[in-house]
This record gives structure tokens, sequence and C-alpha cells, in this order.
């Protein structure tokens, strides 16, 4: 064994491997490697305070969406489970009503995102037409 080696440490290790740098070293070593990347266009700059509050915005609409749609499934499982319990009829109510809250869950989604207007809000053509 290589004088003045600690065993499992490969015999190239001197004092200079030993010394660990210090943080501002650290610091600045990362800062380059963030502006060498951002120049070759690898990593991207991060996005100011005011994109990220849109994007705080989009994961709410998402949370209110996918939670309307497992509402809508869990409410037709649990009527289906419970008209096959008092009526007997097992497995078709939880079938039917699982299939029905599927659908309407996909309904509520649809509609919250806008591709399918409200009962309420359904205009005839003609109507759309008298406004122009």
């Amino acid at each position: 064994m290589a004088r003045g080696t600690e065993p499992g440490k490969p015999s190239g290790a001197g004092k200079d491997a030993d010394r660990k740098p210090v943080s501002g070293e650290l610091d600045q070593r990362l800062n380059r490697l963030e502006t060498e990347l951002v120049k070759k266009g690898v990593l991207k700059v991060p996005a100011p305070q005011e994109e990220r509050s849109g994007s705080s915005a989009s994961i709410a609409q998402a949370m209110k969406l996918s939670s309307e749609f497992i509402a809508g499934i869990v409410v037709g499982a649990l009527i289906g489970w419970a008209l096959d319990r008092f009526a007997g009829t097992k497995p078709w109510g939880l079938i039917i009503f699982l299939l029905l809250g599927f659908a309407a869950g996909t309904l509520n989604v649809l509609r919250s995102s806008g591709y399918i207007a409200e009962q309420g809000n359904i205009k005839s053509d003609g109507e759309k037409h008298d406004k122009d």
C-alpha cells in the first residue's frame, strides 16, 4: 500500500483530493455552469414570479376538474352499491351506476372547462345571429 493513503482510497488521492471546496466556491462554479447551460440553450431561464402565479391557477383548475370527475364516479358507485344492497341486484346496480357516474363526471369536466355550454346558456342559431 502506498504511504500516506488510507485503505479504500485510490493511491492517486493525495492532500489536494482531501480538500473540500468552500461553499462560496461551489456557488461560483454552479453559477458559471448555469450561465454556460443557458448560453447553449440546454437550460431555460427561470420564470418570473408573475408567470408562476399563472401556473398555480392552472394547478387549481386541474385539481377542480379532477375532483369533479372523481366525485361523479364515487357518487355513482355509492348509489349503485346501495341499490344492490337493498334491492339484491348484485352486481348490476353497481355496474350501471358506475358507468352513469363516469358519464356524469365527464360531463361535469366538459362543462367546467367550457367545452360544453350549461343547459341555461344554450342559444339557438337564430338568437346568435340576432345579436350581430
